[in-house]
């Protein structure tokens, strides 16, 4: 994985590497209501098999620069939801959760709608019963 520079002090250089930013961008998007999960590739999903590891950088694509971040996500979201205003919180949480832990500019967080999955049939029975 590629490192990119962030800051240099006096006692050395801090690297922060594209998979922290993802990671980071990762949780912040799945603690938004209405978001059920990311989108992951057929590779990824392969690797997170084989691997046994839940991969938290599923479903995100990170472009560090120097001193800024371009974050894709591709999310799935909860039938019945606004998705605008979904997106728009992720956007925010993400923007302010990876500019508070790294110190890096997010210029921009794009927003891929991948999937829209219905409640599952028992959570609707529950909810009926109560």
């Amino acid at each position: 994985m590629e490192e990119n520079l962030n800051k240099e002090t006096d006692i050395g250089v801090v690297k922060i590497s594209d998979e922290v930013v993802g990671v980071i961008a990762g949780l912040a998007t799945t603690e938004i209501e209405g978001i059920i999960g990311m989108s992951a590739s057929l590779v990824g999903g392969i690797t997170e098999i084989l691997k046994g590891k839940k991969n938290l950088s599923k479903g995100v694509k990170v472009n560090v620069g120097e001193d800024s971040a371009i974050i894709d996500l591709y999310v799935v979201v909860e039938y019945g939801v606004k998705i605008p205003e979904v997106a728009e919180k992720v956007q925010k949480n993400v923007k302010k959760s990876v500019e508070s832990m790294t110190g890096l500019t997010v210029s921009s967080v794009n927003i891929h709608v991948q999937n829209v999955m219905i409640p599952q049939l028992e959570e609707t029975l529950e909810e009926i019963e109560e």
